[in-house]
C-alpha cells in the first residue's frame, strides 16, 4: 500500500513563510484527490485545501490568499505553500490521499506548524 511522508513543518513567527511536502511512496496517480487536513490541540481535524488529480483545488476560507496546493506527479509529491502565516494556523498539518473505486484512503504521521507572534 502506498504510503504518505510529510515533511517541512517548523516554528515560524507570524507572517513567514514554509512549505509543506507530501511524499507518496508511490504513484499519487492512484489517488483521485489529494489534501492537507490539520488539527489543533483540542479542535477537531479540519480540511486546509485539496487537489484532484485533474488540478482543481479548492481552499478553507481561513487560508484562501495565503496557501497553495500544489502536486508534482514526476516527483509522487504533493505540496502546501503557507505564506503570511499567523499563530492559528498552529497545528499538526496531515497529507491525506483518497481513490472513490475500489474505495482507499491514507494518511500520513502528520508534522508540526507552529506559528508564534
Amino acid at each position: 500500500q502506498v504510503q504518505l511522508v510529510e515533511s517541512g513543518g517548523g516554528e515560524v513567527q507570524a507572517g513567514g513563510s514554509l512549505r509543506l511536502s507530501c511524499l507518496a511512496s508511490g504513484s499519487i496517480f492512484i489517488f483521485n484527490t489529494m489534501a492537507w487536513y490539520r488539527q489543533a490541540p483540542g479542535k477537531q481535524r479540519e480540511l486546509v485545501a485539496r487537489i484532484t488529480s485533474g488540478g482543481f483545488t479548492n481552499y478553507a476560507d481561513s487560508v484562501k490568499g495565503r496557501f497553495t496546493i500544489s502536486r508534482e506527479n514526476a516527483e509522487n509529491t504533493v505540496y502546501l505553500q503557507m505564506n503570511s502565516l499567523k499563530p492559528e494556523d498552529t497545528a499538526v498539518y496531515y497529507c491525506n490521499g483518497v481513490r472513490g473505486f475500489p474505495r482507499l484512503e491514507v494518511w500520513g504521521q502528520g508534522t508540526q506548524v507552529t506559528v508564534s507572534s
